[in-house]
């Protein structure tokens, strides 16, 4: 499955979602804030129609920007998952260049939301 959205201003925001061995991996490029943040959240966990994925990988790799909008999209990621899933769920980052890194580390949200340097370690940690 792969499914690719644009955000109202192309350049924005980009997001690709696949399934890879049970996993729902997220592509994302582009700046994440207020105005995509809606679209960053179906990304992750699907439209309303859909069952919540147990596992989640966000690939961050072509991400330049995020603000506290993007930390909260995925906080509440991780908590929906963690809830509906019975703790064997979970949400991890992989690719956040070092400006992206740095806000997540600053906030702490990095010991709560595993971050990877790829995709690939993501998938497999």
């Amino acid at each position: 499955m792969t499914r690719t959205e644009q955000a109202d201003r192309p350049d924005r925001l980009s997001v690709e979602e696949r399934v890879v061995d049970g996993v729902r991996v997220v592509t994302v490029r582009g700046e994440i804030d207020h105005d995509v943040q809606d679209k960053l959240r179906k990304a992750l966990l699907g439209k309303d129609d859909e069952p919540v994925p147990s596992r989640i990988v966000a690939d961050l790799t072509g991400v330049t920007f995020m603000d506290s909008s993007g930390l909260n999209v995925f906080v509440a990621a991780h908590r929906q998952v963690s809830d509906t899933s019975d703790a064997v769920g979970w949400v991890r980052i992989a690719g956040a260049q070092d400006s992206v890194l740095r806000v997540l580390q600053m906030t702490g949200v990095d010991s709560i939301i595993g971050c990877y340097p790829t995709t690939e370690q993501a998938l497999t940690a």
